[in-house]
């Protein structure tokens, strides 16, 4: 009986792992970003702190998601080469899949990064930005699924569809709450006009005197 010597698969298995890791850690950023947009929070000082380990979720899921395809490099069964870890589509195996990991990869670094650059392009455009870290979830997701070579397993799929719960409630929470103050806006500009009006128009004509 012959036995597989792991450090053979050394690439594949540490390539395996970070995208593992970055998968979690792309899910935990997501989670706590919609917790903060749909004021799920709890006493005061906690909005901080889930500002904090959102920041840095994100952040070291740029790291693991850089390991995860490096790695691949050093992989003689798949060989990739640099135009296939980099280039969306253009790995022989499963392109469709890896495709959409590697969109999902350059979107994560530009909203990660773009932490650094909050100041400048303003508060508003970030927020917009973010808006599509769902889109990096979402690309993701699909991409662990169709491309990972343990998806099959009972325990990835199970952790990696367990994960759509939270974030599909709180997505949910978030839109609801978005149309709450989106409708409160409309109704509070709509009595504006109307006040405004009013004092455009004048005091209406006086009674004679008798």
């Amino acid at each position: 009986m012959t036995t597989v010597d792991p450090l053979h698969y050394g690439w594949w298995l540490a390539s395996r792992a970070a995208g593992v890791v970055a998968m979690l850690l792309v899910s935990a950023s997501v989670i706590l970003g919609l917790m903060m947009a749909g004021r799920v929070r709890g006493g005061p000082g906690i909005a901080r702190q889930l500002r904090g380990l959102h920041e840095h979720a994100a952040l070291i899921a740029l790291v693991a998601i850089a390991v995860h395809g490096v790695t691949l490099l050093g992989d003689a069964w798949l060989n990739p080469g640099v135009r296939g870890i980099a280039v969306p589509f253009a790995m022989r195996y499963r392109p469709e899949f890896t495709g959409l990991g590697i969109i999902a990869a350059y979107l994560a670094a530009v909203l990660g990064l773009s932490f650094y650059a909050r100041r400048r392009i303003g508060t508003r455009l970030w927020r917009r930005m973010h808006r599509l870290t769902i889109v990096v979830y979402a690309l993701g997701l699909v991409h662990a699924l169709g491309a990972g070579t343990d998806a099959g397993s009972a325990w990835l799929r199970t952790g990696l569809l367990a994960s759509t719960v939270p974030v599909g409630v709180l997505l949910a929470i978030r839109m609801v709450g978005g149309r709450r103050r989106a409708g409160a806006r409309s109704a509070a500009v709509v009595r504006f006009g109307r006040a405004a009006a009013r004092r455009a128009a004048g005091p209406g004509p006086r009674r004679p005197a008798a």
